[in-house]
């Protein structure tokens, strides 16, 4: 496989520009996790998120400036730890609630906190846009080998001894995380499928703004009888991301992280940014283990699984660069096929940190 740099080849330069006003209009899909909307360094507060969803309404924005009906999937990490944070302090006053229902709640807060955003954006724009914010179940097979082997941490920390007591009083299954306290673990199912996605594909079409599938979607499973049964799990979202963006068709599914492009070799002597990565040269990185399970793998396996199902691009960067990449001027480009494009020498990554890069945790 030849190699060449961005810098190499300038005339490849806009390759990847996107279009403004196009007929007919086209689908893009954007997956962001909830830090975008509450971040650590913040008090966390309902102002606080109110503002962030204000931010993120700018540049979701920019894509729909181009030309395109947009669906919007996030994260609710630090929404739904704090959900259980609530309910352990009231656990003497209210029944627990189950995690199900905690993303449920999730959806409902965020969904209405960036659809209210959202509007506010748009009369200031004087954009004539409706937005949909919709409770998403997501299927998934209650014979996933995950539900044998719950590994993903959830919620608070607690003490050894307040940790026994709730696997003796509830069943939950929990684990000693790095020495900070016990934290609840539940399994992380593949998603199967969107219940009622021909009625989320309808409301793109129609020209709504759709926010679905948040937090991964509402995980459930069906009984012997054909019944949806809620279940303890958490559904990673850039995999639901990945089937709404081929069931709605998607022109193009925008992957947000915290840093503008992917590295191959990430955090060695020969790392390298890369601006442009055909199908082949992505599995070939997974199959080498270039990006940890916990944080850019899923992303980058999302990407390629839906590569592979629609033949069209996946771009990931940070909402900084979103503008830029728009434009094909930064970020990294997952695409059918093609040639390795590096961005390491044409200044696009030249003011990351090196100690920065697209593989570490989200």
């Amino acid at each position: 496989m030849t190699e060449k740099t961005a810098a190499e080849k300038p005339e490849n330069r806009d390759r990847n520009r996107i279009e403004l006003d196009t007929e007919p209009r086209k689908v893009a899909v954007i997956a962001f996790g909830g830090n975008a909307l509450l971040r650590p360094q913040d008090h966390g507060t309902q102002e606080d998120q109110f503002t962030l969803s204000w931010k993120a309404t700018r540049w979701l924005v920019e894509i729909i400036h181009r030309g395109y009906e947009l669906a919007i999937v996030h994260g609710n990490g630090p929404q739904v730890g704090n959900i259980m944070i609530q309910v352990e302090e009231a656990i003497t006053k209210i029944p627990p609630q189950s995690l199900d229902v905690a993303v449920a709640q999730t959806q409902g807060s965020m969904g209405y906190m960036l659809a209210n955003q959202l509007r506010n954006r748009f009369n200031e724009e004087q954009l004539e846009k409706e937005i949909a914010a919709v409770l998403t179940e997501v299927e998934v097979s209650r014979d996933d080998s995950a539900f044998e082997n719950p590994t993903k941490p959830v919620g608070p920390y607690f003490t050894a001894y307040r940790a026994n007591l709730l696997m003796q009083e509830l069943g939950w299954q929990m684990v000693e995380d790095a020495g900070r306290g016990w934290r609840k673990v539940v399994p992380s199912p593949m998603p199967q499928k969107i219940v009622g996605c021909h009625l989320l594909k309808r409301l793109v079409e129609n020209g709504a703004v759709l926010v679905a599938g948040g937090g991964g979607g509402i995980p459930v499973y069906k009984d012997v009888g054909g019944y949806h049964r809620g279940v303890e799990a958490v559904i990673d979202k850039d995999y639901v991301a990945s089937i709404l963006a081929c069931e709605l068709e998607a022109d193009l599914f925008i992957i947000l992280t915290q840093v503008p492009m992917i590295a191959e070799n990430f955090g060695r002597y020969n790392q390298k940014w890369l601006r442009r990565v055909p199908l082949s040269k992505a599995r070939e990185m997974m199959d080498n283990h270039q990006f940890p399970p916990g944080s850019m793998g899923p992303k980058v396996q999302a990407s390629i699984d839906f590569v592979v199902a629609t033949g069209k691009e996946v771009l990931i960067t940070d909402e900084h660069s979103l503008k830029n990449a728009l434009e094909g001027q930064a970020g990294t480009f997952i695409v059918p096929e093609g040639e390795v494009e590096y961005a390491v020498q044409d200044g696009l990554a030249a003011d990351l940190p090196a100690n920065v890069g697209a593989n570490t945790p989200r």
